[in-house]
């Protein structure tokens, strides 16, 4: 394939974008870690000289994909109906039931969390950690205003304790909930060990649910308290 440089912001953003699912596409074959920019490249059908000119790095792409991914899961979110008017622990219940299965349904987006703080956010320049975190405080923001919704009684700064909580679980329990394949032999082998492996799904769910649950506690609304009007 003969390169031909994008000349205008369209070309360019369309080039990015065809990076970006690429990327995306392989993430659904593959774990982060065995994703490298020489096959990235590849599928792309660029040099990877000429990849690098639209993303530093291989981490830059990953760290724009999981920005993408992010506010696609928060769209998903935003779609969907307010917890009804039970008690603040039943509202809470449901809220953790809903992170714990609209993330475990998205297995590039848990992926891409799990790998962000030990590799995504290495090999990068200041310039882009700095428009990543920019992306994600205010994806951090637009989260904790769907708890809100949910969960009035938390008030901000119990609804941002409960989304830091709920994501930094998410990122330790996906990489604990993806067994190598000796270890999926050992699960294999003793129905006693297999009783050890962690389900993504409801580790998530509980300790949500647990952390809303105490939250609210410390806010003083027991679990018989109603949504206020």
């Amino acid at each position: 394939m003969t390169f031909r440089r994008a000349r205008t912001d369209e070309q360019r953003s369309q080039r990015r974008r065809q990076i970006l699912d690429t990327a995306a596409a392989m993430l659904t074959e593959m774990p982060v870690a065995k994703l490298s920019l020489n096959e990235l490249s590849r599928r792309v059908g660029l040099a990877k000289a000429n990849v690098l000119r639209y993303f530093e790095s291989r981490e830059a792409v990953l760290l724009d994909l999981l920005d993408t991914e992010v506010q696609d899961w928060i769209t998903e979110l935003q779609q969907l109906p307010t917890a009804g008017d039970g008690t603040a622990r039943e509202r809470g219940d449901q809220l953790a039931d809903i992170l714990a299965t609209s993330m475990a349904r998205r297995p590039v987006l848990c992926d891409l969390l799990g790998a962000q703080g030990a590799v995504l956010e290495r090999n990068i320049s200041t310039e882009v950690g700095i428009r990543h975190k920019h992306a994600a405080r205010q994806s951090l923001r637009t989260l904790v205003e769907f708890v809100l919704r949910h969960l009035p009684e938390l008030g901000n700064d119990g609804a941002a304790a409960l989304v830091e909580s709920t994501l930094l679980m998410s990122m330790s329990a996906w990489q604990c909930s993806r067994p190598s394949t000796a270890m999926l032999a050992v699960y294999a082998s003793d129905p006693e060990l297999a009783a050890m492996r962690i389900d993504f799904t409801e580790l998530v769910r509980r300790t949500t649910a647990v952390t809303a649950a105490g939250l609210l506690a410390r806010r003083g609304h027991g679990e018989n308290a109603v949504r206020p009007a």
